[in-house]
Order: C-alpha cells, then structure tokens, then sequence
C-alpha cells in the first residue's frame, strides 16, 4: 500500500509519498503567496481614512481572494495571519501613542488572530460553488465576533468604517454596517473569481454558464444594490431643523498627562463657549438651541468640586442655553463614571447618561498582573470606571438627542437604541488628546459619517483637541476643526424621525449573515467527513 502526501500546488492532488521533498521550487511559492497576504492586507489599510482611497479595499479583497482560494483551513490561518497583521498593525499604530509599542503590537497580534480564524474559514468554503458569497458573509461573522468578545468586544477595522466617502455607503441605510461590510467583500472576492474564470476561460476556452452568471453577480449586485438604495439617503429636515454649537477648547499638551490638566481643560472649553456667548450678541454667530461639550471636558466632577460648578455655570449662563458637559463622576464609593450632563442655564445638572460601553485597558484594566506585563501605563488608571445601563438620549431645547460616547461609535448598538429611543439628531462627544496626530481621530470621524447614513440622522462630533465636525445625514461633512485648536462649529442642521431599514431591522441583516456563513462552513464540514469515510 503506498502512501501519500499533499502537494503544495494544489492541495487536493495526492502525490506519493516518495516523491522528493520541496525544494526551492516549491518554496518560491510559498513566499510569493504570502507576501501577497501582507500587501492585501495593506491594501486593507489604505483604504480607511484619512486617505480617500476606499477603492482599494477591492482590489484587497482580491488579492485575499487569489491567497485563500482552494488552501487547506491550516494554510487559510496562517495566511490570514499576515494578512491581519498587514493590516492591523499599520491602522492601530496610533494605540501606542503614547504607551509604547509593546501594547499596539500585542493588540495589533490579537486582532489579526481574529481575522486568521475568519480566513480559516474563508479558505474552507472557497472549494463550495458560489464561494465569494459564503466567504464574504464567514469575514461578516468573523467582524460580528470581534466587535463582541473578548471584554465587550473591539470592532475597530470593521470594513464598513472604510467606506464613509464609497459608492457601497447607501447600503448602510439598508442593513447597517454588517450589509455594507459583506457587500464590499463581496465585490473583491467576486473580482478574483472573475479573473480566475476569464484564466480558465482562455486556456480551455470552456467556462459553465451558470458560474459566469454567478461570478457577474458577485460584482455586479453589490454596485447595483448601493444604487437602488441611493433613495434612502436623504438630508432633508422633516422636523424641521435645530442650530447647535460644538465646542473644542483644545488641551494645554498632549498626552497622557491630559488627565493632569482637568482644571485648564476645564477652563478652554468654558472660555471658547463665553467667546461664542459674546459672538452671538455681536451678530458674528448665530444663536444656537443647545452646545455641545466633548467628552472629559470637565473632569472635575461638578458634583463634588465647587469651583468646576461655578465655571460650568458661568459658561452656561453666559450662553443660556442648555449645554451637554462631558465629565468624570467620582462617588464615595464604587467606580467612576464617563458621564454626559445636561446643564440648563439658571438651574445647573438635571439630568445624566453613563457611558455603556467602556473602554478595557483604558477606562478599566482586565487582567491587570497580565496587563502589566505589557505595559506598566496600566497602573495608571487607579480607580476604574463602571459602565451604565441606560439609553442616553437628552431632550435640549425640544430636540431629542441621542449621545454615543467616544468609543462606543464603533458599536452597532450604541448607536441604533438612541435612534430607537426616538433619537432626532445623535451627540458623540469624544476626547482623543490621548492619541495626539494620529489617524485615529479621523478613523473614528468616518464612524460617525457611516452612522449618519446608517440611521439617517444629523451626526455633530464635538472633540476636546479635535477634529470636531458637523455631519449631515447623508454623511457629508458640512463643518470641520483642525486638530489642536480652539474653535466653536455653529449650525443649523435638519432633524428627522424616519427610521431606515437598517434601523428597523436593528441586528438581523447580521444574524441572517452569520446564518449562512455557519451554513456554509457546515456544509464544508459534512463534505470533508464524508470524504474521510469513503477513503
């Protein structure tokens, strides 16, 4: 009886086992595929913002395509695993501003382990008819579990925050981010099969016409579907409109030392609002309905400092209207809380939101001894914060606003229960001094573009250093700041109580997805075993 081994050419080809081991024949191979692994996951990278290059997210998927297709599950991983790190490393550069390289890196490793799991199984259903479509929804799931475990879940990358200036955006409007998502993979898988059909066309000059039927609508459907659903997007104010004002202080430095500069922070928000105060008399800005003040802008608990309260009354007053604080909450006992206030002019803090989701290793630390290995920076966060466990949404002179802290803009939900919550307009107060002239801020600006599409709401981002803007519902960005600068963003922006079917739907375009991922690697699965018995 003669064994035999698999050949690394075409991993469905037996050899005999005496064949002669690879050489540097086979190996070149090897190394061209997996170099081809990075670049496509840089290619990846360089189709998220700042850069307006979210095209070259399909030629990356393409590439992905030509890499995983027809490779053993084992291969698809290790693969996937530089394609992670072809495109984790280079977007999450900015995790170690401050902190070093070890954190960035170990984060970096963890996410591209994440996407070398999702490739596994993108390698396995590659071999089933129709592959483009199960592999584009088994990338879908693989996003769906990375933006939920471990520790709530990091869903930074998600190949929908890619496309904030793309043709597929309208789809978001129909079925969130995992739509938009599962869409534009499709389109790159959907690419290399044509090329791959047009190779085999060319060289037996005989192709199924129900797989070039299949292929056209790979690429075709996605560009068609974000065409149709161009309706959907619509700035219009069907409730009339609301003037706001989003301040940006700015911070004295950089750094992580921002949190030792509470009270001057404090001040530049409270002073960059009175000189608006002093702008609207002289009829250089207009009056706004309500202000808007970034996330930590006082971390001086206001409940609990005099002096915070007063300057916060003074800024308040002096503009007189009502004004979301972003402050850190520091009870007795328990944990602090990332808290958005409502202040109203003459009567002070009224009302309260929490942030839900919280940030691990920055607003609390897991695993701290391990932690600690990493990185000793995670001593400095002493007393850990604590999430809430409501839906924020402030009524501000009339206008329902939902309030989406900071980090909590990468996730589905976050998002979605202030729209449900009857949400008119959605608040994202952010603080990214942390993370000085990184692209992160700019990563997280496309988020809420996305968002403003998704929901179909006026999205106003106000930022302690920037960038801070303005966005319309249809994603546009109609004011912005520079980073690092004192300025106040005045305007007056449509408001709209429509729900689109991405709303509606709330998580079931991604369940639905998940489903025939999981369907797809079943049948994988179940083929694969029977192949086994009838050995």
């Amino acid at each position: 009886m003669s064994a035999t081994i698999t050949s690394l050419d075409d991993p469905q080809r037996p050899v005999p086992a005496s064949a002669p081991a690879p050489g540097r024949g086979r190996l070149i191979p090897v190394l061209v595929r997996s170099a081809a692994a990075v670049v496509s996951g840089a290619l990846l990278y360089l189709s998220f913002p700042p850069r307006p290059l979210w095209w070259l997210v399909l030629p990356g998927f393409a590439l992905l395509g030509w890499v995983l297709h027809g490779r053993r599950p084992r291969a698809g991983f290790g693969l996937g695993l530089l394609a992670g790190l072809g495109f984790m490393l280079p977007l999450l550069r900015w995790t170690g501003e401050e902190v070093g390289p070890v954190p960035w890196l170990a984060l970096a490793a963890a996410e591209a382990l994440f996407i070398a799991v999702g490739c596994a199984g993108i390698s396995a259903v590659s071999r089933l008819a129709c592959w483009p479509g199960w592999a584009a929804a088994v990338w879908t799931l693989d996003e769906a579990v990375r933006a939920r475990v471990p520790f709530g879940g990091f869903p930074w990358g998600k190949i929908a925050f890619g496309q904030a200036d793309s043709v597929f955006l309208p789809l978001a409007a129909v079925g969130g981010t995992p739509l938009l998502s599962f869409a534009v993979v499709l389109c790159g898988f959907g690419l290399y099969e044509a090329v791959r059909r047009f190779r085999t066309y060319r060289s037996t000059r005989e192709v199924p016409r129900g797989a070039v039927a299949a292929t056209a609508a790979c690429v075709l459907a996605p560009v068609a579907a974000a065409f149709a659903a161009v309706p959907l997007v619509d700035d219009s104010a069907e409730n009339g409109t609301a003037t706001v004002a989003a301040i940006q202080g700015n911070v004295p430095r950089l750094g992580l030392d921002f949190n030792a500069q509470r009270r001057a922070v404090l001040d530049n928000h409270a002073r960059r609002t009175e000189q608006l105060a002093r702008d609207v008399k002289e009829g250089k800005a207009p009056r706004p309905d309500f202000v808007l003040w970034p996330e930590n802008s006082s971390d001086l608990d206001p409940y609990r400092n005099v002096d915070a309260r007063t300057v916060i009354d003074q800024a308040v007053n002096a503009i007189g209207v009502p004004t979301v604080i972003g402050s850190v909450l520091t009870p007795d006992t328990g944990r602090l809380r990332n808290t958005l206030i409502r202040w109203e002019p003459g009567k002070g803090p009224v009302e309260t939101y929490d942030k839900r989701h919280i940030q691990p290793f920055g607003e609390y630390i897991p695993m701290r001894s391990v932690a600690r290995f990493f990185s000793s920076d995670v001593d400095r966060v002493r007393r850990e914060f604590g999430p809430g466990n409501k839906v924020g949404v402030f009524d501000l002179s009339g206008t329902r606003t939902g309030l989406v802290t900071c980090y909590e803009a990468a996730f589905d939900d976050a998002v979605r229960d202030t729209v449900d919550q009857g949400a008119r307009l959605i608040a994202v107060p952010s603080n990214n001094a942390t993370f000085g002239h990184s692209e992160m801020t700019y990563q997280q600006l496309a988020m809420s573009r996305v968002r403003a599409v998704e929901h179909s709401r006026t999205v106003v981002v106000p930022v302690t250093s920037g960038v801070s803007a303005i966005i319309r519902p249809d994603g546009t960005v109609v004011q912005q700041t520079k980073l690092f600068t004192a300025d106040a963003l005045v305007d007056e922006v449509p408001l709209r109580s429509s729900l689109t079917p991405a709303t509606r739907m709330g998580a079931l375009p991604e369940a639905v997805l998940a489903l025939i991922a999981a369907a797809g690697l079943g049948w994988t699965a179940v083929r694969a075993v029977r192949l086994r018995r009838g050995r």
